[in-house]
């Protein structure tokens, strides 16, 4: 399993902060404006290579990779803690970046990743479900793991897959509840069709159509008009 430790080197160059003129020029150079903290230090602005930063989020490790962040002759830990992208090109727009200790824990967010066929989809025609995709941990920069891994192959219908049932390390600290589901095997849901007659059945209505009745309706009241009445004398012509 990949950790979030890589080899990557993301050169960055100071910048003036401040105005959106600046921010254009530095991205007309091929850049884009970024910002790095922590570690006890002042927050610097920068500007790196969008193609090296696009390069660490596409990795394995996502934003959660600590590379080496190189400016003014020196290289730091640094990881990506958030990142803007324009939103009709998706064009990187500006990112900001954290210097990281290597002997100090962090809390991060990775992936959940399900493995196994489950049972209850491959014996009982169910579907499986993942309610969680990602997991809260706590732990040193160099045991970040790229994704925890959820065996679902036990899994059958009532049973739910918890955050506790997850694979645990010594290296790694859950934050997340234990009892949170992960996953579980639903039922596949049949759509039922209404017949006319069952819709006119649930609204109260009489099966035989309305329009019919009408018809006998003006007949029998066409036939009351031409039929005298008992006791009417014709007309002599």
């Amino acid at each position: 399993m990949a950790t979030a430790l890589e080899t990557n080197v993301l050169e960055a160059q100071p910048r003036e902060a401040g105005t959106k003129n600046q921010a254009k020029r530095v991205r007309r150079d091929g850049k884009i404006p970024a910002v790095v903290y922590g570690a006890g230090k002042d927050s610097r602005s920068i500007s790196v290579d969008p193609r090296v930063v696009t390069r660490i989020l596409n990795s394995n490790t996502g934003h959660n990779t600590i590379f080496d962040l190189a400016m003014d002759g020196e290289k730091t830990k640094a990881m990506i803690v958030d990142w803007q992208y324009e939103p009709i090109k998706g064009k990187l727009l500006h990112i900001d970046l954290k210097r990281i200790a290597l002997d100090k824990v962090l809390r991060v967010s990775v992936p959940i990743e399900l493995i196994g066929e489950a049972a209850g989809v491959k014996q009982e025609g169910g579907i499986l479900e993942q309610m969680l995709r990602e997991l809260e941990i706590e732990c040193l920069p160099a045991d970040i793991p790229s994704h925890i891994e959820a065996d679902v192959s036990q899994l059958t219908f009532g049973k739910v897959l918890r955050v506790s049932d997850l694979p645990h390390s010594d290296k790694l600290k859950f934050l997340t509840d234990a009892n949170q589901p992960v996953a579980h095997v639903t039922s596949v849901k049949e759509e039922v069709v209404a017949t006319p007659e069952a819709v006119a059945a649930e609204a109260g209505a009489p099966a035989e159509p309305e329009v019919i009745k009408k018809g006998k309706q003006e007949t029998e009241d066409e036939g009351a008009e031409t039929a005298p009445e008992k006791g009417e004398k014709k007309e002599k012509k």
